[in-house]
Order: C-alpha cells, then structure tokens, then sequence
C-alpha cells in the first residue's frame, strides 16, 4: 500500500510537468488518464525536437559545403593575384630601370629642383612678402612632397613656378608695396586695412609695427610697440607719397624688432625701483614744487627790489623798502642805534626769502640715500634668490638686480637737480639779502656824515 502511494504520487509530479493546465486529479481513474495523456504529449514534443534537429542538420551541412566552395574560389584568386603581383613587380622594375637610362642626369636636376622647392618653403613662411602673395609655400611644399614621396617627375609648368616665385621675391625684397589685407589687433579683432610693406624688413599699418605669423601668411599688430619715435617714421612712411621718409628699417626681418619691443618703457623702469622708488619719486616731486614755488618767489621778489631801488620813497611791499622805513621811523637815532634797528629789519626779512630752501638742500641729500638703500634691498633679494635656486637661471635675479640698479638711478635724478635748484635759489635769495645789507650800510654811511 505504501509502494502504491509513492507510485501514484509519482505519476501526479510527471502529468504536473508536462500538463500545467491540468486540474487537480478526483480519483484514480481519471489520475490514470491525465498520466497516459501527458506521456503522449511528451511523445509528440520528442518527436517535434527530432524533426527540427535533424533540419537544422542538413542547414549546417549546405552552409559548410558553400563556406568550402568560397574558401577554394579565395584560394584560387589569391593565387592568381599573386601571380599577377609577380608579374607587375618585374614590369616596374624594368620600366623603373629605363626611367633611370633615360632621365640620366636630369635626375640629378629634379633632385636639386625638390632640394630648392623644399627649402624656399621654408623661406617664404618667414618671409613678410607672404603677407602680400599668400599661398606660395604651400605650392612648393605640395612639389617637393610630390617628388619626394611618389618620385614623380616635374612638369614644365611646375618648374617654371619654382623659378617665378624665386624671381619674385628677389624683386619684391627691393621694393615698398600697399596693399589690403586682413590684420588681427592687438585685441583680437581682424580688420581688413592698408598695410605697407617695406622689402622684407617691416610691415606697417596705422602708424603701427606689425608681424607676420610664421606658416599662416597672416598678418598681427605687435602687442608691445617700439618706441615713440620709431612709431613717428612709421606713421610718416604711411601718409607719404614719394618723398624720402627717416625709417626705422629692421635688417633682420623682426628679430631686431623684437628685441626691441621687449625693452621695458619708463614707466615699467619706475616700477622695477619698488616702494624705495617710489618713495624717491615723491621726494622729488615734493622737492620740485618748492623749488618752483621759490622761484617764482624770488622772482618777483627780485624784480620788486630792483624796481625800489630806483625810487626814493619805500614802499612795504617788498623787502628793501620795509628795510628803509626803519630809517624814515629813527630821524633823530644815532648810528649804533639805527645799525641795529636795520640789522633787525634785515634779520626778519632773511627767513622770508630763505624759506623752504633747506628742505630742498635735505631733499638732494636723503634721495641717494634712499637710492643705496634700494640697491643694498636688491642686493639682498637677489643673493636670497641665489641661496634658493642657484645662479642656473639669471631670470630669477634679474628683479633683485633691476630694483638694485633702478633705485641707484632715480636717486641720482632727483639728486642732481635739486642740488642745482638749491644752489639757483640760495644765489637768488643772497643776491636779495646782499642788497638790503648793502643799502642798510649806505644809509648808516649817510646817518654818520650827517651826524658828524
């Protein structure tokens, strides 16, 4: 009876897999059915899975026998094409043989012809004329290439172009040409504008300098120009028409130029001097006001003098006949007593022309003071920078060195003139005490007789 079960239960898993949609089984007898019905259907999938097994047999076994047939006709090509590979190769080597006889020594012409094709490509990259006839490198480039790579003879044509453009450059390196083309300014925009050429030294536009881009036949406004009167011919050369302009020519075709443009300005010396520098500048500024500022003083005070001692009566408007009232104010003094009141008169008029003149006499000694405290504050800078990086890249010393240097500079210019200013001013204002003193004793001179 157990055997029986495990049995029946057995039966029910097998109809249960191969019959999903069947129900739940009632009794024995319809279990026997759904077990003889599920070995049918078992039955007929086999035999479906046997068919289609043995189509896809006879599939595989008709792409085999056409993978074959394509692999003999392959074969048989390849063959055929490496005969035909033999063959050509010793045809190319025959034909390549009679090329030689036949070329004889013009091969040694047409590979001279690709040496100076080759060469003047690379001239006429860095060549200003390029900015006026673009596209010339680029044929010669493509020629030398051309008979280079493929070995392929030069036309007459080509050769003829080669000898053209040699021709033409010679012709246009002696010559000042106008002409439109597109420049790129210094802030990036392109505009198209006159520009004149001069040989294949210079290019102009505007009144300024431009560079031709090496390879690109484009045309640039330097970013840093040269200096004013450089930027003065180049202006005039633009505007002239046939007279002979002053120029600044560049013989090397820019690398003078370039050079030059890279001079630092004044503005950026005064810079390199640092705080002392700056400092020394507003010394001198300082300096150069007051002395101004005396000046003008003097001046008039001078001119004031000058005119009172042509008159008798004394006017309070300047130094002398302030002076002189002391004797209009003492008629009846005795000479000691009128000395001293002209000696105390003098005195009181003595700071008023004097005034300022000894701090422009500080001035012109503290600045080369300042100018060597600068330069021992460069000397440390640099020497720091030696300690840190060694002396392999003079670059890095170059700041300590132009701060050393720019400093010693600007406190010997404002130095020297505000030891010439102050030795103007103190001359002048002497002059002016030399006079009050000099008529002080005139009128105790005419005080003594009188009083005699």
């Amino acid at each position: 009876m157990k055997f029986l079960t495990i049995l029946v239960a057995a039966s029910v898993a097998i109809a249960t897999s191969f019959t999903s949609a069947a129900q739940e089984p009632v009794n024995l007898d319809e279990l026997l059915n759904q077990l003889q019905q599920g070995q049918f259907a078992q039955s007929q999938q086999n035999q479906e899975r046997e068919a289609e097994f043995a189509a896809r047999s006879q599939e595989q076994e008709r792409i085999l026998r056409e993978a074959i047939a394509e692999r003999e006709r392959l074969e048989a090509l390849s063959d055929r094409l490496e005969t035909q590979f033999e063959q050509n190769e010793m045809e190319l080597t025959g034909l390549t043989d009679a090329l030689t006889q036949r070329m004889g020594s013009l091969r040694e012409l047409f590979g001279v012809l690709q040496q100076v094709a080759g060469d003047t490509s690379g001239n006429l990259q860095n060549s200003l004329t390029s900015a006026q006839f673009p596209g010339r490198s680029e044929q010669l480039d493509a020629l030398a290439q051309k008979m280079g790579s493929t070995s392929k003879l030069a036309s007459i044509e080509e050769i003829e172009q080669v000898w053209f453009t040699l021709q033409q450059e010679m012709t246009e390196t002696g010559k000042l040409a106008r002409f439109e083309t597109e420049v790129t300014q210094a802030s990036g925009e392109k505009q198209t504008q006159e520009v004149v050429r001069v040989g294949a030294f210079n290019l102009v536009s505007n009144g300024k300098y431009l560079e031709l881009i090496p390879g690109t036949d484009n045309v640039a406004e330097l970013v840093r120009q040269p200096a004013g009167r450089y930027m003065d011919t180049a202006e005039e050369l633009q505007t002239s028409s046939d007279q002979v302009v002053a120029f600044g020519l560049d013989p090397t075709g820019g690398s003078i130029l370039g050079l030059l443009v890279q001079a630092p300005g004044l503005m950026e010396r005064i810079h390199q001097g640092g705080t002392v520098g700056y400092i020394i500048l507003a010394l001198g500024a300082v300096g150069l006001l007051l002395a101004l500022e005396r000046f003008v003083s003097l001046t008039l005070v001078g001119n004031k003098v000058s005119r009172q001692l042509k008159k008798s009566e004394p006017s309070t408007d300047n130094p002398l006949g302030r002076v002189m009232t002391v004797r209009d104010k003492f008629p009846q003094a005795d000479t000691e007593t009128l000395e001293l009141k002209l000696s105390e008169a003098i005195l009181q008029e003595i700071p008023k022309l004097t005034r300022n003149l000894t701090f422009i006499k500080i001035i012109s000694v503290v600045a080369p003071l300042m100018g060597l405290l600068g330069t021992v504050t460069g000397m440390i800078n640099t020497f720091q920078a030696i300690t840190l990086f060694g002396t392999g890249d003079p670059k890095l010393m170059a700041g300590g060195i132009s701060q050393a240097l720019v400093t010693t500079v600007l406190g010997l210019v404002v130095a020297i003139p505000m030891t010439l200013l102050f030795a103007t001013l103190n001359t002048r204002s002497k002059n002016v005490v030399h006079v009050l003193q000099e008529q002080a004793s005139g009128v105790i001179a005419e005080r003594s007789e009188r009083g005699q």
